[in-house]
């Protein structure tokens, strides 16, 4: 699988394969030695061609940034996977669209009203799954018509969290 890694502003390519002793990475075309390690939630221990790292993840509302020591990087990561079935649903802006939760999970807040003007990209829910807090944002410009989802419940896959018309 591949993602588009764009780091302070710099697009990059990095390829993961799975292997026999671990993973495959190879990033704008040139294998790299890597190996890593969660070792809490948001923080990973990585060892790239020997040298040692501790990456810790912050996600604020509107930004990723990656923390490497005291160094801290604006990242934006793009799955083509997920484009693809982005792009599967249409770009159809009319009508409602549902704000559906992708995995099990807890609703740990809401981040908008119903009846609220929201943008394109704007969080609406945050889920927490698998000890990691997830933004689930709106697909498109509109109103939130509903939302559907309580702080503190527990949501399985597919269950409709809101809908933005």
């Amino acid at each position: 699988m591949f993602y588009e890694v764009i780091v302070n502003g710099k697009s990059h390519r990095l390829e993961l394969e799975k292997a026999a002793t671990g993973w495959e990475c190879r990033l704008n075309g040139q294998p790299v030695n890597i190996d890593a390690v969660i070792t809490r939630g948001d923080v990973l221990s990585l060892l790239v061609d020997g040298h040692a790292y501790e990456i810790k993840r912050e996600q604020t509302a509107t930004d990723l940034h990656m923390w490497v020591g005291t160094t801290c990087f604006a990242v934006e990561l793009r799955d083509p996977r997920s484009l693809r079935s982005r792009n599967k649903t249409g770009g159809d802006e009319k009508g409602p669209r549902k704000l559906l939760a992708a995995m099990p999970g807890r609703i740990v807040r809401l981040l908008v009203a119903e009846n609220s003007e929201v943008e394109a990209g704007q969080g609406i829910v945050v889920v927490e799954a698998m000890k990691m807090q997830n933004e689930i944002k709106s697909p498109k410009k509109g109103i939130v018509k509903k939302i559907s989802a309580t702080p503190g419940a527990a949501v399985n896959p597919g269950d409709v969290l809101a809908i933005v018309e």
